[in-house]
């Protein structure tokens, strides 16, 4: 039986997401399987595969997608890395049985992800792990949405195990007290490594990432 196309069109945000060196994983099951509960993570639409080791979701603002993007990365670090394109445009549904979509959207994001994946063998530009594109002059400026997506992937690739476990906390809004008891030190010692490492200036320049329209 021919299905019927349902050719609903919008402009979305557009999130690809794929894990960096999935093919020398020595258990390809099981990092299947952690992704998947990472992907279970992202508040409201999670992002579904698609094919091996990619995932994709799509959202109404360019700053859900680039949350989603966070909150997936920092349920998998240190030990898997995830790499991400993001995307601004048209999305048409093709199939509304089986959900296929296509679209200037999609184009951006698959734009984005393969410049992300050459620009991180660059040495200077190894922490690069998100990018943004959009398709025509609508949606966030290219530009400034990029230049605080590279100083983000800098900062998050500069940390410590410890101090990802810390980030997750304060993103969850955990107080610095419950940080030091979840860690085992004291209160102190987070707030020199939150200091240090730019912690709270990660949550910060999260929130405002997130308001993205």
């Amino acid at each position: 039986m021919t299905k019927v196309k349902d050719n609903t069109s919008s402009v979305r945000a557009t999130l690809i997401g794929d894990v960096v060196g999935s093919r020398h994983a020595s258990n390809r099951a099981e990092l299947h399987r952690r992704v998947d509960e990472a992907l279970a993570e992202v508040a409201g639409t999670s992002p579904v595969f698609t094919v091996g080791d990619e995932f994709q979701g799509n959202y109404t603002t360019v700053g859900a997608a680039i949350d989603a993007a966070l909150t997936i990365r920092l349920a998998l670090a240190p030990d898997v890395d995830v790499r991400f394109g993001i995307g601004w445009g048209g999305v048409t549904v093709l199939d509304a049985e089986t959900g296929i979509q296509d679209g200037p959207g999609w184009w951006s994001a698959r734009d984005a992800i393969e410049w992300t994946a050459t620009a991180q063998q660059q040495p200077a530009l190894a922490s690069v792990r998100t990018a943004y594109r959009r398709h025509g002059d609508t949606g966030p400026d290219p530009d400034a949405v990029n230049a605080a997506l590279l100083c983000r992937d800098h900062l998050l690739g500069s940390v410590d195990a410890r101090s990802l476990r810390l980030l997750r906390g304060l993103l969850d809004h955990k107080t610095k007290k419950e940080l030091a008891a979840m860690e085992g030190i004291s209160a102190s010692a987070v707030s020199q490594r939150t200091t240090r490492d730019g912690l709270d200036l990660l949550v910060l320049a999260s929130e405002h990432l997130r308001d993205i329209r």
